[in-house]
């Protein structure tokens, strides 16, 4: 097979890396003292032969963790971060992920470690797993890592079939040649990233004594390591067949006869038994689907076990065998790629070391990664990449050069050559959970998602629910299991509610009439589409405290609260701001007490905050701006509702306020003085959370309920003024404020103050998962 006459050259190299991608990962379940554990999977963790995102491998102490295809490999190492988070902290107590691909400390007797049970609807798996046990050892499974899928763009390879207008093939034929061409040459050429991106040099005594006994292998108490190795899982010692297979890459039907060979041969019993550094994937039409690699280590650097930049490496080094123009890969050389896997594998580190070129000349292993590194240079210039892929070529360079920056080196030094195989793995799987502590509301990779929607996505993938993204701007969301169809708009508009009670919702002059209709307590006031009429109802409200609002607006949007009410231009300001943002507008009284949120699913209280307004504390030396911004330094306070907290912001709204009380943003506050900034206490605008589900009489819950049942909602976040909280509800102690179509529910998950209440696990309940 040769490509030599394909044409890229009017392909933009941008355009390559278009793709789809997906991985998936695995983690032995371990003890504090780095002993497996030989429990079953977590229940917590739901069923692992129906969930799609999480699952175990050969044992019920390896835990597998499975992307969807993800249109970029940010996104798709993001969802995998995102599943380990979820798996780490579903643990029991004492129970961690080790980080590392070579298994932690093994039981003495090999046959107390679990196959993986998937009762009567998965005993061909659990069938499959009994042989492997039988041919390969239990011990030998236990040895994990990163499987990378990866397909080209169907868009791009059509734009490459068009490309070549002599081909006389069909697109099909054309499709599985270039899969062909890419896979043989990656073959070829994987050991570079073995010896730059193998993160396994050390072993634990209770495998090694089993499975490797090699010479060269120091043996340091419990610890066996060998001082050049890079990964001793593609080595040696790792998960390989005992002879390398020779394949036919000349097609994709000589391919996959030469596999079938193999199982006739008994050499092995099932095609997923060649343990190859690449698999080539297909459908149930026996066409191409992707590639898988195979042969990537688990980084314990990195608390998900991967990190971007190497999976860019290896995006490149795909992209690489589809430039080159020879995919020549006979039996010579698979061979030589056999040895200078096993090669850089065992001996990466040292430069010295010989290895083949793909002329089988023999080459040190630093002349050849140099060699091969400007190479890949000159078919992928630096200067055409996007700068996330620029940055993991000069990532690769800093490799090939500094062999004491590669992962494996830098794993050695750490463990310091010493018998602390499992205490350091130990320490960086404890380092791990605590960095991610207390910021569990992120879904890596869609963080461009309001949090609530991300909070949301978090307990489906948990729960095994699946997920797509119908329209990511809008947060719109498709939930699906067992054929049950959900459609979610940012978390909480869904089905459970219909469209006139939505309206109602939005709809704050019709929330309060229907509210006023079933005897519950609003704000005295009236309503205005005209401007003008707007402007002169001054005169009557002159001297008292007032709110003047849009009637359909959310997020505390063109809302101003006036306490002296004294000032015409002022008042004429404020309405201006408000019908800004809508055509009608309400002047009402400003209703004395606290306020609160409170969220209510399904005629039941789940959740009540106190939102104390935007504020800064003085400390006497710096302006009311500057402590603003110090404030918002804090890592939970971002924009757009991607954090627990916003920031404050220092727009008119805020000056007018702090000018209602003397002050500017260049005043110094004294020492200890706290300066509100809005009077209106939203988190959207820069308010702190806090949670008082607990501790509020159970009359004001009641009054929510009705309120909801009033309006016919399923649910919403009602906003209360309370003047006392311990007191039970009188007809002029409280007065709702309005009720939310759309309530953001990590308010209640993550507060400044207060129990994370967990509505998006009650929001998924409330959808029948």
């Amino acid at each position: 097979m040769n490509l030599k006459k394909m044409d890229c050259g009017k392909i933009k190299l941008t355009q390559l890396l278009e793709g789809e991608f997906g991985i998936e990962k695995e983690n032995v379940r371990v003890k504090e003292n780095g002993e497996m554990s030989l429990t079953v999977h977590p229940k917590s963790l739901g069923d692992k032969l129906t969930h799609p995102y999480i699952t175990t491998d050969f044992s019920e102490s390896q835990v597998e963790m499975i992307s969807p295809v993800q249109e970029n490999i940010d996104e798709a190492v993001g969802f995998i971060k995102t599943i380990h988070e979820i798996v780490d902290a579903s643990l029991e107590k004492g129970e961690y992920l080790w980080p590392q691909s070579m298994p932690p400390i093994l039981p003495e007797d090999e046959n107390l470690i679990p196959i993986a049970s998937y009762g009567e609807n998965g005993r061909e798996l659990e069938s499959y797993r009994e042989h492997l046990s039988a041919i390969y050892g239990k011990r030998k499974q236990l040895v994990s890592g990163v499987h990378f899928n990866y397909s080209l763009s169907e868009n791009v390879m059509k734009v490459l079939y068009q490309s070549n207008t002599n081909l006389v093939e069909d697109y099909d034929a054309f499709k599985e040649r270039v899969y062909m061409k890419i896979a043989a040459n990656y073959m070829k050429n994987h050991w570079f990233l073995v010896a730059l991106l193998g993160a396994s040099p050390a072993l634990h005594s209770s495998y090694y004594k089993y499975i490797c006994k090699c010479d060269d292998i120091v043996n340091y108490g419990k610890t066996c390591y060998a001082e050049n190795a890079t990964s001793f899982r593609v080595g040696r010692c790792g998960y390989r067949n005992e002879k390398e297979f020779i394949l036919d890459y000349t097609s994709f039907n000589n391919y996959k006869n030469s596999i079938n060979k193999l199982i006739e041969d008994k050499v092995i019993n099932f095609a997923k038994e060649n343990y190859s550094a690449l698999r080539i994937k297909e459908n149930s039409q026996e066409k191409i689907t992707h590639l898988e690699v195979r042969h990537i280590d688990l980084d314990p650097f990195e608390a998900s076990g991967l990190s971007e930049i190497n999976l860019k490496m290896v995006h490149l080094l795909l992209i690489y065998g589809l430039l080159e123009d020879d995919s020549h890969y006979d039996v010579t050389h698979q061979k030589i790629s056999h040895h200078n896997q096993v090669t850089a594998a065992d001996f990466g580190l040292d430069g010295r070391v010989r290895m083949f070129d793909e002329n089988g000349n023999s080459i040190s292993l630093q002349k050849y990664l140099e060699s091969f590194y400007q190479k890949l240079k000159r078919k992928l210039s630096v200067e055409d990449l996007p700068d996330d892929y620029a940055s993991a070529m000069k990532e690769m360079k800093r490799l090939v050069e500094h062999s004491e920056s590669r992962l494996s080196a830098k794993i050695l030094k750490e463990m310091n050559n010493t018998d602390d195989y499992v205490n350091w793995h130990m320490s960086m799987a404890q380092k791990h959970r605590m960095s991610v502590k207390g910021k569990n509301y992120n879904f890596h990779g869609k963080m461009d998602m309001e949090l609530s929607t991300q909070l949301l996505m978090r307990e489906a993938v948990k729960r095994g629910v699946s997920i797509e993204l119908i329209d990511r701007p809008e947060n719109f969301i498709r939930l699906e299991k067992f054929g049950h169809e959900e459609y979610v708009v940012q978390a909480t508009k869904t089905s459970l509610d219909n469209y006139s009670s939505i309206l109602m919702m939005e709809n704050k002059v019709v929330t309060k009439k229907v509210l006023e209709k079933s005897g519950i307590q609003v704000p005295k006031g009236d309503s205005f589409f005209d401007m003008e009429k707007a402007k002169s109802y001054f005169q009557l409200i002159k001297g008292s405290s007032i709110v003047v609002k849009p009637k359909s607006t959310n997020f505390g949007l063109g809302i101003s609260i006036l306490k002296s009410n004294d000032s015409v231009e002022d008042y004429e300001r404020a309405v201006e701001i408000a019908f800004e943002h809508d055509d009608t507008i309400l002047v009402e009284e400003f209703v004395t007490g606290r306020e609160f949120r409170i969220f209510v699913i399904e005629d039941e209280v789940v959740g009540i905050l106190h939102r104390v307004p935007a504020n800064v504390k003085g400390d006497g030396l710096h302006t009311i701006a500057e402590l603003v911004d110090l404030k918002n330094q804090d890592p939970l306070r971002g924009k757009g509702y991607k954090t627990p907290l916003e920031k404050i912001a220092k727009g008119e709204a805020e000056a007018m306020f702090l000018k209602s009380q003397g002050l500017d943003f260049d005043s110094i506050p004294e020492e200890g003085q706290v300066v509100y900034l809005r009077e209106n206490s939203n988190i959207s605008t820069g308010g702190d959370s806090i949670d008082f589900t607990d501790d509020i009489h159970q009359s004001y819950k009641d009054i929510a309920v009705k309120a909801m049942k009033a309006l016919n909602v399923k649910i919403t976040g009602l906003d209360m003024m309370i003047d006392n909280i311990a007191e039970p509800a009188t007809s002029d102690n409280y007065s709702i404020i309005e009720l939310n179509f759309n309530p953001a529910i990590h308010i209640h998950c993550h507060p400044f103050k207060g129990k994370n209440r967990k509505l998006n696990e009650k929001i998924m309940n409330a959808l029948g998962y």
